[in-house]
């Protein structure tokens, strides 16, 4: 039976190259997307800056999240990676040094430090710090010009940074530390060896200590063993030693880790990233590999029904396209293994750059993903393989011979039943996104409903297709003359493969419109939401980060302040009582002046007053509150982003949007367990009679004499958050265009397929006396009309899950989008499917007559 197949398959090149194409690039997508996923399950984040010390002893950001159902078989613990930097006491040092083998252990401290580099540079949150020259060897870096720093006021800069800077060793720079902007001397240049950071600014010991934002406490402790300790071996012994102080020892590649705390985080995102767009990539290729391989199966009912009367039996003829299907099917998911591990890298490097991740994690891909790339590839050539070839096999030969002028038969009982299954499951989901779903949590509903809903509309496409074509023939003959009375009848006739030209066209066509309107829609809901929470005129922040007492009593000092209010965010986790709800993302946590906050936010407030915000206090949102029981006055156990454990008294609960809720905590009290140790902005208000653009000019004027201090108003904010949000949605427009390219590739497959298979019919026109250019016209009028098709089923099926999308993320039922971009998909849709009709046609009217009409089905 294999060498049946593959001697057919020398005969039927045109559908080999199809389905060839088809399963290559869908297998490569889904190996770049397990890639990704592997990436994310086991993130790697290679070390930099201590990347001489073989041990490193940082605090543990592991949290262990309270359990689900506790007490039952159904109990559940989760975990999460703290948000802000754990920092270990100083006095830890010495404990290490003790444990045998320690030749060396030094304390490493970030200091924030900012210095006057082009500020459209983006910066690895981790990377530009200052650090006590003392830490240099565990790069390591060593001087090429110049000394160490020995006194306050002098500083070492590395080569990269010296270079942006345009300073050289014994010239002086402004840096913005805390305590403002501050001139320092350039005592030396250093260089780092291997893959460094290239933003380095070394303190002397007197500076770093004092700039410090945690006194007393380090970011990490780089252990340099003695000469032939085994550095594995050494870990553990200081593990034991450690442990009860919440650190951890890292070593490998684990010790990045200790230089950029949440760069794991981006793991997390990558895996949700590669599993949605995965899962997408999965459900694409199953439709273009079935529709490709079943017109393929369809232009050979002829061959089948001469193999059915010379004897073969239904599982024989199912067998041989079976075959047919895992001989192409493994060819092409082998050769997929190097596009996919390049267009896994290709994907990591813009997902990067887009900012969705710290870019110091590496990208790694191994066998897995390729295995079940492979394995994907194979299930869907089999999988099509296998229905087209039960259909093809079980038809008696005269009723194959009979449809092949036309058919009729064409809903199986596959088709009707998971096409109803998948139709019922796509409203479900449409109906839980309405009445269930909020907010975010509406795409986790909407992106799997649509896909649904398209999978039916491809099940009953035939039906379909033969009814639109019945309800277009009388237009399409009015507006086209011959060549339209021509085409509508041979889609009177040629319905059924018809119709699987029409599947990918609707298939990409649905993907573009939901995705792209789904986006623009979120964006735009955000957007609304962010401004009618934005209680601020004016937000003033620091370059220094020291956005502190002082300089918040000299912005309330200003002529028409009305309020301002210190502002810091982070996050936290419920621990007493325990919230069996939430998640890795913890609590949302927002720290401010009560005071000030109570003037301006005063309608969120449902019990309880944001004035008495001072101390160990908290407001919680009202659904936290009622979810753990508690009530004004009582105390909640919470547990914040660096680890630290305090007790809270509730003063007030707040209404607020579920993706808008936040808990408010006095910025005093959040502020020094973040990773920056301080507030970052000041947000502030106008007084009554003072309108805000004297505001604003009040504001500049104060910036103007304070060194570092910016002020951005209303609408810079506003502006500001849109662009973020629009940059996230750049990552889905990135992975969704791949998706889109592959169903556009399909459609090409397809209509190229369908098109090149009728030479013999094109040749009998021309003995009937038309010319090259009428067979062009109709061909024409037919490919338009898939086209048409296509787009109606399209839009249809994406209207269907971005009606109730855009109702449950913004009350509207219209989604947000400029008319545009509908115009472009439809454009493209209409552009790619006559180029795809027209060329083949082109390509087989061009020669002999005679030539075509001996040329095989």
């Amino acid at each position: 039976m294999l060498r049946l197949a593959l001697s057919t398959l020398r005969f039927r090149k045109a559908g080999f190259t199809a389905t060839f194409v088809a399963l290559l690039v869908g297998t490569a997508i889904v190996m770049a997307c397990g890639g990704l996923m592997q990436t994310g399950v086991s993130p790697r984040v290679p070390p930099q800056r201590l990347a001489e010390a073989p041990v490193v002893v940082a605090g543990d950001q592991h949290y262990d999240l309270p359990p689900t159902n506790p007490g039952t078989e159904d109990e559940d613990h989760e975990s999460a990676t703290l948000p802000e930097r754990v920092r270990l006491d100083a006095s830890l040092g010495a404990k290490i040094a003790a444990v045998p083998g320690v030749a060396k252990v030094i304390p490493d401290v970030s200091i924030p430090a900012t210095l006057p580099a082009d500020p459209d540079v983006k910066l690895v949150r981790g990377t530009a710090l200052g650090h006590d020259w003392a830490t240099a060897e565990l790069a390591p870096y060593s001087l090429t010009d110049g000394r160490a720093p020995q006194r306050g006021g002098e500083v070492v800069l590395d080569q990269a940074t010296a270079a942006a800077t345009g300073v050289a060793s014994g010239g002086s720079v402004q840096i913005a530390v805390r305590g403002g902007v501050r001139s320092f001397q350039v005592v030396g240049i250093a260089v780092a060896g291997g893959k460094m950071a290239s933003d380095a600014v070394f303190f002397s010991h007197e500076d770093a200590l004092a700039l410090a934002p945690a006194p007393g406490q380090v970011d990490a402790f780089g252990v340099l063993p003695a000469a032939g300790t085994d550095p594995a071996a050494l870990s553990t012994q200081i593990a034991n030693v450690v442990r009860d102080q919440h650190a951890v020892a890292l070593t490998g590649v684990a010790r990045g880790t200790a230089e950029f705390a949440q760069a794991s985080d981006g793991g997390e995102i990558l895996v949700i990233l590669a599993a949605v767009f995965g899962g997408l990539a999965v459900q694409v290729a199953l439709f273009v590999v079935a529709s490709t391989l079943g017109l393929s199966v369809q232009q050979r009912r002829r061959e089948v029904a001469l193999l059915r009367a010379v004897g073969a039996t239904p599982k024989q003829v199912s067998r041989m396209i079976t075959a047919e299907s895992m001989v192409i099917g493994v060819l092409a998911t082998v050769l997929a293994a190097f596009p996919g591990e390049l267009l896994g890298n290709w994907l990591f490097d813009r997902l990067s750059g887009f900012g969705v991740f710290e870019p110091v994690l590496a990208y790694h891909q191994d066998w897995i993903p390729t295995a079940a790339g492979v394995l994907v590839g194979l299930l869907s050539a089999w999988g099509a393989g296998f229905v087209a070839a039960r259909y093809a096999g079980r038809t008696r030969p005269v009723e194959a011979m009979q449809e092949l002028v036309s058919p009729k038969r064409w809903l199986t009982s596959f088709r009707l039943w998971w096409g109803i299954g998948s139709l019922i499951g796509g409203v479900a989901l449409a109906y839980l996104t309405i009445t269930v779903m909020d907010g975010p949590l509406a795409a986790s509903t909407a992106g799997p409903a649509v896909t649904l809903v398209a999978a039916a509309v491809a099940l009953f496409a035939p039906g379909i297709t033969r009814g639109m074509v019945a309800v277009l023939r009388v237009p399409v003959r009015a507006v086209s003359g011959l060549s339209g009375y021509l085409a509508m009848a041979n889609a009177r006739v040629r319905w059924l493969p018809m119709s699987g030209a029409v599947v990918p066209v609707m298939l990409a066509t649905t993907l573009a419109v939901f995705m792209l309107y789904f986006q623009t829609t979120q964006v735009e809901s955000a957007k609304q939401k962010y401004a009618s929470n934005l209680s601020a005129d004016a937000v003033v922040t620091s370059s220094t980060g020291d956005v502190g007492t002082g300089l918040l009593d000299k912005v309330r000092s200003l002529p028409g302040v009305g309020t301002a209010s210190a502002y810091v965010t982070s996050k936290g986790y419920n621990e007493k009582p325990s919230d069996s709800s939430q998640d890795e993302d913890g609590l949302a946590l927002t720290g401010v002046t009560g005071d000030a906050v109570a003037k301006t936010r005063a309608s969120e407030v449902a019990t309880g007053s944001l004035d008495a915000l001072q101390g160990n206090t908290i407001a919680l949102p009202v659904d936290n509150a009622t979810r753990l029981h508690v009530k004004l006055g009582d105390e909640i156990g919470l547990r914040l982003g660096d680890g630290a454990q305090v007790r809270l008294r509730v003063v007030a609960t707040l209404r607020a949007a579920p993706d808008f809720a936040t808990a408010m905590l006095p910025a005093a009290t959040l502020a020094p367990h973040t990773t920056d140790g301080i507030a970052s902005q000041v947000l502030v208000t106008a007084a009554a009679g003072t309108s805000v653009s004297q505001l604003m000019s009040t504001l500049d004027g104060m910036a103007q004499a304070s060194p570092g201090v910016q002020v951005a108003n209303r609408d810079t904010l506003t502006a500001k958050f849109v662009q973020e949000q629009e940059a996230n949605a750049w990552v889905n427009y990135l992975v969704v265009g791949m998706i889109l390219l592959y169903a556009a590739i399909s459609v090409v497959n397809t209509l190229v397929l369908s098109t090149a298979h009728r030479r013999r019919e094109f040749g009998l026109q021309r003995l009937a006396g038309s010319s090259r250019g009428q067979v062009l016209g109709v061909m024409a009028v037919e490919g338009m009309v898939v086209a048409v098709i296509g787009v109606v089923l399209g839009t249809a099926v994406s209207l269907a899950m971005l009606v109730p999308f855009s109702q449950a993320v913004s009350d509207s039922w219209l989604p947000y989008g400029p008319l545009w971009i509908y115009a472009v998909v439809v454009l493209l849709a209409v552009v790619v499917s006559m180029v795809a009709t027209l060329f083949p046609t082109w390509l087989a009217v061009r020669g002999k007559t005679s030539i075509a009409m001996l040329s095989p089905e």
